[in-house]
């Protein structure tokens, strides 16, 4: 088990993979007409990927379901990494870890629940949420202090941004407009 700090262990991120329901959303699934889905995400959160791709950091999404509402979301944010209806999710780590040539230690990884358990034990900077079950939390480098689908991969973004000393630059931009 490594004796690094969550700051020293984010410190060295260079791709952030994301669970979608009860992560990047809220969890809650919403059914219309014909069975169609509906779920909500977070504009601080996209904005927070946004500037992690800003500074060069890859985001991926790697998720047990498939949906057409994610798939949106995703086009939006031009995430070009992404494995949807991932039963098992390895698979998918295992992946793009080749295809970026990366060490568990450069990626890291935020989930919420169990089919996210054997990438948070794996991934170099292990992220959860609050509301996550016990056992999750407890194998986590760092929890947020933000809900899942409000602000918390943005939270998730910030302290990465912030450990790699890069945060004031990218906020910058923003305070000389």
């Amino acid at each position: 088990m490594s004796t690094l700090s969550p700051k020293d262990k984010a410190k060295q991120i260079k791709l952030l993979a994301l669970d979608v329901d009860g992560t990047l959303t809220s969890g809650l699934i919403y059914y219309g007409p014909e069975g169609k889905e509906w779920r909500g995400f977070h504009v601080q959160d996209g904005l927070g990927i946004k500037l992690l791709q800003r500074v060069g950091i890859i985001v991926a999404i790697i998720s047990a379901k498939r949906s057409e509402s994610v798939l949106q979301r995703l086009n939006e944010l031009k995430i070009e990494n992404y494995y949807l209806g991932q039963n098992d999710k390895r698979i998918a780590y295992d992946d793009i870890k080749n295809k970026f040539g990366l060490k568990d230690e450069h990626i890291a990884y935020m989930g919420d629940d169990l089919p996210d358990l054997p990438l948070l034990r794996r991934a170099g900077f292990s992220i959860t949420l609050p509301d996550a079950p016990t056992l999750i939390k407890q194998q986590a480098d760092w929890v947020s202090s933000r809900q899942a689908g409000m602000g918390a991969v943005r939270e998730a973004c910030e302290f990465i941004l912030t450990a790699q000393n890069q945060y004031d630059a990218v906020m910058s931009s923003y305070l000389t407009l």
